[in-house]
């Protein structure tokens, strides 16, 4: 590593350590030119490969603007956002690739998505998954109600809960 001070081409680490959860590592150096110490810091890139072939770093700020997209309109708060942004982009570096195709990252996208808001994801699955057809959506709605359905059925859903089938219906 180049001395900022007085361009030397080397210099020596003296200490390193992690940040940022480990996404960084942060090193401090020292010149053994001019003495001086200075601070690197590195960061592992993650690329995305796009389906033409062309391969770019990935970018929260890209997630964070194809979800708020989806979201527009909804009751969904940009702290919701970037946090889905974050679970994103945990779980595609968790998957340990240098790089990984798009298609992956639209996947990773998905599933918070549908959790946080479901007309939301309906919009984001229709664009990534190119739907052609209302078959296409009723099919995707169907998931949905089927995966509503099933968390009644094992008691997570507070509206449902407790309360047997149909007693909310009667209006005698």
């Amino acid at each position: 590593m180049r001395c900022p001070y007085c361009r030397h081409a080397d210099s020596r680490v003296v200490d390193s350590r992690e940040a940022d959860d480990g996404q960084l590592i942060r090193r401090r150096r020292a010149c053994p030119e001019c003495g001086k110490r200075f601070t690197t810091v590195e960061e592992a890139v993650l690329a995305v490969v796009k389906r033409s072939g062309v391969t770019e770093p990935f970018s929260r700020t890209k997630i964070i603007g194809g979800v708020r997209k989806a979201c527009q309109g909804r009751p969904v708060d940009e702290d919701s956002i970037a946090l889905l942004a974050q679970k994103v982009e945990e779980t595609v570096r968790a998957k340990g690739a240098a790089e990984l195709p798009s298609h992956e990252v639209g996947l990773a996208i998905l599933g918070p998505l549908r959790d946080l808001d479901e007309v939301a994801y309906l919009r984001f699955a229709s664009v990534y998954r190119s739907f052609d057809s209302l078959a296409d959506f009723e099919r995707e709605i169907e998931t949905l109600r089927a995966a509503a359905r099933a968390r009644v059925g094992a008691g997570s859903d507070p509206a449902g809960a407790g309360a047997p089938a149909g007693a909310a219906d009667h209006t005698n």
